[in-house]
C-alpha cells in the first residue's frame, strides 16, 4: 500500500459522502466517492483502492450483496456501515466478508481509527503470529486454500467459506493446540474488541464447525474450553502429511 492509503467511501447520502471524504482527505487519506454499486465498480476498475467503506441500504444492489460479490474475487478491505442496530444485521455483514462494521450515527474521527485498525490489520500479521509462505495448510484430512480462500474436505471436495469463516479457521491453523479467548478472537479476526453479551464469535465458531462436519455435541476439531474460549486440537502443517 501506498504511504497515503486511498480510500473509497459507498453511500447513496451525497452529504455523508462529502462529509467523509472532506475528513479523510484532511486527516492522511485519498478518498474517492461512489453512491452505487455500478459507481463502486467503475472506481475500482480505474483505481487503486486500499479499503472500501461501504453503506449497507443502497439502491439497487444492497451492501451485503456488494461485498459477498467483492469478497469472490478479492480480498480488499472492507468496513460496513449501517443503521441498523440489530446484532443480526451486523454479524450478516461480517459474514458476507466485512472487516469490520460501524453503526450509524458515528463520528468520522471513529471511522479512521477503524480504517487505520483494518489497515494494520491486513497488512501485518498480529505480534507473535509467524507469518507462513505456504499456499495452503493441512490438518486432519482437510486443506485451507490460502490462495483461493476456500476449505477443501478428506475427499478432496471443495466447502466455500465466507470472509470471516476463512480469517477464523486460518487464525486458528496459524496457532493450533492454543487456547484463544473469545476476546483474542474477535480482536485478531475484526480488530475490535468485545461488547457486552457480544456472542459473534461463537456464532462464526459454530458456523466453521458445521463446514468441518463436526459434530455439535462433540466436535473433534475446534473445542470448546471452558470459561475460556476455544482451541484447535489438530497438527496443522504446510505440506499434505503422507
Amino acid at each position: 500500500m501506498e504511504s497515503t492509503p486511498h480510500i473509497l467511501v459507498v453511500d447513496d447520502d451525497r452529504e455523508i459522502r462529502t462529509l467523509l471524504a472532506e475528513y479523510l482527505d484532511g486527516n492522511g487519506c485519498r478518498t474517492a466517492t461512489a453512491a452505487n454499486g455500478a459507481e463502486m465498480s467503475h472506481v475500482l476498475d480505474i483505481s487503486r483502492i486500499d479499503l472500501i467503506v461501504l453503506d449497507l441500504t443502497l439502491p439497487g444492489e444492497d451492501g451485503l450483496t456488494l461485498c459477498r460479490n467483492l469478497r469472490a474475487r478479492s480480498s480488499l478491505p472492507v468496513i460496513m456501515l449501517t443503521a441498523r442496530s440489530a446484532p443480526l444485521d451486523r454479524i450478516l455483514g461480517l459474514e458476507m466478508g466485512a472487516d469490520d462494521y460501524l453503526p450509524k450515527p458515528f463520528e468520522p474521527r471513529e471511522l479512521l481509527a477503524r480504517i487505520r485498525s483494518v489497515l494494520r490489520r491486513t497488512q501485518a500479521l498480529p505480534p507473535g503470529m509467524a507469518e507462513t509462505a505456504a499456499t495452503s495448510l493441512y490438518f486432519s484430512g482437510w486443506a485451507l486454500d490460502l490462495t483461493a480462500r476456500h476449505l477443501i474436505n478428506p475427499q478432496g471436495v471443495v466447502v466455500a467459506l465466507s470472509g470471516a469463516e476463512f480469517r477464523l479457521l486460518k487464525l486458528f491453523l496459524e496457532r493450533p493446540n492454543r487456547v484463544l479467548s473469545r476476546e483474542q478472537l474477535l480482536n485478531l479476526t475484526q480488530g475490535r474488541d468485545a461488547e457486552p453479551f457480544d456472542r459473534s464469535i461463537d456464532l462464526q465458531v459454530s458456523r466453521l464447525r458445521q463446514k468441518l462436519a463436526e459434530d455439535a455435541r462433540s466436535p473433534q476439531l475446534i473445542k470448546t474450553v471452558r470459561n475460556e474460549g476455544y482451541v484447535l486440537a489438530a497438527s496443522v502443517t504446510p505440506e499434505p502429511r503422507a
